[in-house]
């Protein structure tokens, strides 16, 4: 059974961190590029940005460039989303998915707010 889980959202202040996780099973998480996405209410999903099956090459979307960072351990199945100097338009629920597939977990709830 394939799984993603996402975790570590929470509540932040501007300009704060947060570090997301999303642990895998089910699929041989080394041999797949891993994205993170995001939708805040009301509207559509949108990428954040990519990291390739071995970690040495990411690509981000203009909003978050220089603010968060995407990584991945191959020993434990898991993809990582450092994100820091955060905003209230960060706002939204996160997720991770495997490229290329309609995998995705039920995402973890990000909000920025003073």
């Amino acid at each position: 059974q394939i799984q993603l889980v996402e975790s570590g959202g929470g509540l932040v202040q501007p300009g704060g961190s947060l570090r997301l996780s999303c642990t895998t099973s089910g699929f041989p998480f080394s041999s797949r590029a891993m994205s993170w996405w995001r939708q805040a209410p009301g509207k559509a999903r949108e990428l954040v940005g990519t990291i390739t099956k071995t970690g040495d090459s990411t690509n981000y979307a203009d909003f978050v460039k220089g603010r968060f960072t995407i990584s991945r351990d191959n020993t434990r199945d898991t993809a990582y989303l450092q994100m820091n100097s955060l905003k209230p338009e960060d706002t939204a629920v996160y997720f991770c998915n495997a490229v290329g597939s309609y995998w995705f977990g039920q995402g973890t709830q990000v909000t920025v707010s003073s």
